[in-house]
């Protein structure tokens, strides 16, 4: 072992016995010498005898040497381990707390909810675990750094802490998620309910930096350590009210967040289809179990077949025929909705090819995709492969995707109408879209959101929504095109505003291309197929409306 090589303590502890023992040997030493050779060297002293021998007084003097020796050695063993103590004290802190905010860790918090769990059954109490995340904090730290995004932290638990009970006790989870857990009066829910309902207020207050004010919003989760029969402490452990609590909070984050969730059953079998969800698209995409559907699109006016809307649909073979609504913001979550909708373009590209020149395909963009700065780029090289002309496509956007970011939509927009694409706004009327972005962004359609037009089924089939979209519309010279024509009366209503496109169930449920294609042959509009024999001329029917429509299941 070198010099500069620290002892370890097992040779540590051997050389700290090996000084005890020399230092409990001198004193036994001293103790037998000193007997003989004190008075001796007093009677010397004072002249009255003999000088004390000389090996034992240097006896005598190696006997106070090694305890001097020994006294020091037992000073710095008892510093040593105090330091040592203060050291593992340290440790276990460093171990146990969150070095920003001085709250707990999340293994510290496991065992604090145990002990505070041990305490409250004692008493006859309950505990609620709380979960909270902030919401959409990544973007402070985006927008003006992670030390702002620090101090900001550090603030919120000092407002946390300064409204929990004495007790309780409060943990950082990780990242922008904290959690406290606290005993309360079993039976009485509400308590937990009014200390969160400060915590929402407290919260909501401003956020002021030196440079800049921050306001954030948060979801909350609770779970009680109760079962449903009210049973306290015996079943519920810190593990699984953490978990009820993570539900919980899952449920008010999907619920459109800065709110809060007691856990309920439900809400485990939920997430439980919610997983199974997940691993099935991905199990899915894999096997090709995604297809495109068609919803037919008829111009009011002649009752023609104008075009389709491609609508995404999931063959599970387990679940069955899965509508967008259910698969797609999950798809967009776990990442993989990019993936997914350009497999279901290259097949909508492939079935379209294949109808009359005449016909248009309108494609939903979800506003995931749009986030990527090469979209146009990418669709468009998807339809010179595909050979699919530009001019015969309709890209729908919603009106969520320009309240994103502007900017990078106009751009997008841009490029694909310089190649031919036309580009609608889908669910006019239902989210952040102004007049002003109606002027400047150069749409070529609106597509009235169907939540307006079921209006016009009410007595005197008149919507004022409706009539208003439809004016505006006029005004700024775009067609439009009314979504959720379920039945006559609705057709009949729209008629009377002028000339629209129209799609709904009223026209018959999507199909699949198989469908399609069987309709457009008995139609004469396949490419190539007319669906009347070489040389025959048409009779003009095949536009009526009724070659296009089919009964509702």
């Amino acid at each position: 072992m070198t010099d500069h090589e620290p002892d370890n303590p097992l040779q540590a502890a051997e050389r700290d016995v090996i000084a005890l023992g020399i230092a409990v040997a001198a004193v036994i030493m001293l103790v037998g010498t000193g007997g003989s050779v004190l008075p001796k060297a007093v009677e010397a002293l004072f002249g009255n005898g003999r000088e004390p021998d000389v090996i034992l007084v240097n006896a005598l003097l190696l006997n106070i040497a090694l305890i001097i020796f020994g006294w020091r050695r037992y000073r710095e063993l008892t510093h040593e381990i105090a330091e040592r103590r203060q050291a593992e004290a340290r440790a276990q802190l460093l171990a146990a707390t969150d070095p920003l905010t001085q709250c707990l860790n999340r293994r510290a918090m496991l065992d604090a909810t145990e002990e505070l769990r041990a305490r409250a059954a004692v008493r006859g109490e309950a505990v609620a675990y709380c979960m909270i995340d902030l919401d959409n904090f990544k973007q402070i730290n985006d927008m003006h750094g992670h030390s702002a995004g620090d101090a900001v932290l550090v603030m919120l638990c000092e407002r946390v802490r300064g409204l929990l009970p004495r007790d309780a006790r409060l943990a950082r989870l990780g990242g922008d998620e904290f959690a406290f857990v606290m005993p309360y009066p079993a039976g009485h829910d509400d308590r937990v309910d009014d200390l969160v309902i400060r915590l929402f207020e407290t919260l909501a207050q401003p956020f002021r930096l030196p440079e800049l004010t921050v306001e954030l919003t948060l979801s909350i989760g609770l779970a009680a350590d109760h079962d449903a029969d009210g049973t306290i402490g015996l079943v519920v452990d810190a593990s699984t009210l953490m978990h009820r609590a993570d539900m919980a909070l899952y449920h008010a984050k999907k619920q459109g967040r800065n709110r809060y969730f007691w856990f309920e059953p439900s809400m485990e079998s939920e997430l439980r289809f919610r997983n199974q969800l997940e691993t099935g698209i991905r199990r899915g995409l894999a096997r090709g179990e995604f297809v495109p559907y068609y919803e037919q699109q008829v111009d009011l006016e002649t009752g023609a077949l104008v075009g389709f809307e491609m609508l995404a649909r999931w063959r599970s073979p387990q679940l069955g025929l899965i509508s967008p609504d259910i698969f797609v913001p999950i798809a967009e979550e776990i990442g993989l909705i990019n993936e997914l909708s350009e497999r279901l373009m290259d097949q909508a590209f492939a079935d379209a090819r294949e109808w009359d020149d005449s016909l248009t395909l309108s494609i939903n963009i979800s506003p995931v995709q749009l986030r990527d700065p090469w979209f146009a780029q990418r669709l468009l090289k998807r339809l010179v492969a595909a050979g699919f002309p530009p001019q015969r496509l309709e890209i729908e956007i919603t009106e969520s995707c320009l309240h994103e970011n502007i900017g990078l939509v106009r751009s997008m927009i841009m490029s694909l109408r310089n190649q031919g694409v036309q580009i609608s706004l889908d669910d006019f009327g239902t989210g952040y879209s102004s007049l002003e972005q109606l002027r400047n962004l150069p749409f070529d359609r609106i597509k009235i959101d169907r939540s307006f037009v079921s209006e016009l089924k009410e007595p005197g089939n008149r919507s004022r929504i409706v009539e208003a979209i439809v004016s505006l519309g006029r005004g700024l010279d775009l067609p439009l095109t009314a979504e959720g024509v379920e039945d006559a009366e609705i057709l009949e209503a729209l008629k009377a505003m002028g000339k629209l496109k129209a799609q709904g169930y009223f026209y018959g449920q999507p199909e699949d291309a198989d469908a399609v294609r069987a309709r457009l042959k008995a139609a004469g509009k396949l490419t190539g197929a007319l669906g009347t024999q070489p040389g025959l001329p048409r009779t003009g029917t095949e536009d009526a409306p009724t070659l296009y429509r089919i009964s509702r299941p």
